[in-house]
């Protein structure tokens, strides 16, 4: 009984998570809308004059003045900060929606396509909370939480399974540590993926997108991003194929997972090789990160759910 109430709150907690990331996308889609570009603030600013405020003057004497009551921050500003607050209550739920899950099956709760997108999904979004305090990208939050909310939305539809214990091939302790590593650097390369397409699409033509973040800035994001998630990605290859050995007595069988995991390696490998060397940082860079990214939806979706193999969620099992 207490395995099904679980199961229950994971469902329910999933659920909301998902509709306060797409309330969220909204708040922020609106402050994207609503935003000044940076020429409109600086011609709002333009005639501006200093409110003198009461004080002790040079000789002591007191000043006389009036209360100046705080200009009440821009709709676009109110917006944005609803939204990242709305973020950050959904990434609870959607943390609490595993956690939930867990309990309910007494295993990690990545044994499934249906889980391991939740699990994926969950990196990106905090991910996301983490870069929005390290860089001014905020308003970028409803092209990021998209794909987050489609991927959820099809997980809890079309690939969910009921709260049960994985097959026997699954149940090990490289479980825990393959997985869950390969998900949250999948979900963290989701990221750099979507800021390197909005790169090539500011640099391919700043003046008609001025609402996005600098060229600049959104490279540092995919780069910063990609940095962290690599290390990570090796670990998760490094791991499966020890995992590999102990279950099918050989560390690499060119499955179909395999051969497109090793793939989008050397893509983000050669990405960071790019951006690290002179003539290739900038738009071509970019366009070999976007490749990874493409590459990491691929592995997502067509490798887990079409083809055959021994990583194969055709079965959505």
């Amino acid at each position: 009984m207490q395995a099904t109430a679980m199961a229950d709150y994971s469902d329910w907690t999933y659920v909301a998570a998902v509709a306060v990331y797409v309330l969220a996308a909204v708040l922020y889609l609106c402050e994207q809308a609503f935003a000044r570009t940076k020429p409109q603030e600086e011609r709002a600013l333009v005639g501006a004059t200093a409110t003198p405020t009461a004080g002790v003057g040079a000789d002591g004497s007191w000043t006389p003045g009036r209360v100046v009551e705080e200009p009440k921050l821009p709709r676009a500003e109110r917006l944005g900060r609803m939204g990242a607050a709305l973020t950050v209550l959904g990434a609870l739920l959607h943390l609490a929606s595993l956690v939930t899950r867990g309990l309910a099956t007494g295993r990690a709760p990545w044994g499934n396509m249906y889980e391991y997108g939740a699990m994926l999904t969950l990196a990106a979004v905090v991910t996301w909370i983490v870069l929005m305090r390290a860089f001014p990208v905020r308003k970028l939050g409803g092209i990021i939480l998209t794909p987050v909310v489609i991927i959820m939305f099809l997980g809890g539809t079309v690939l969910y399974t009921d709260a049960a214990p994985v097959v026997p091939a699954l149940q090990s302790y490289w479980l825990v540590i393959h997985v869950s590593v390969i998900s949250i650097s999948s979900g963290v390369f989701f990221v750099p993926g979507v800021a390197s397409l909005l790169y090539l699409v500011k640099a391919g033509n700043p003046e008609r997108f001025p609402k996005l973040p600098d060229s600049d800035v959104l490279d540092r994001i995919a780069y910063r991003s990609t940095v962290f998630a690599f290390p990570l990605f090796t670990i998760g290859i490094i791991t499966g194929a020890i995992w590999a050995e102990a279950a099918w007595g050989r560390f690499w069988g060119w499955d179909p997972k395999e051969t497109v995991a090793f793939v989008s390696w050397v893509v983000y490998a050669a990405y960071l090789h790019a951006r690290a060397t002179a003539g290739w940082r900038g738009r071509p860079a970019a366009w070999i990160n976007v490749v990874g990214f493409a590459m990491t939806i691929f592995n997502l979706f067509f490798v887990n759910l079409v083809t055959t193999g021994l990583h194969s969620y055709a079965g959505v099992s």
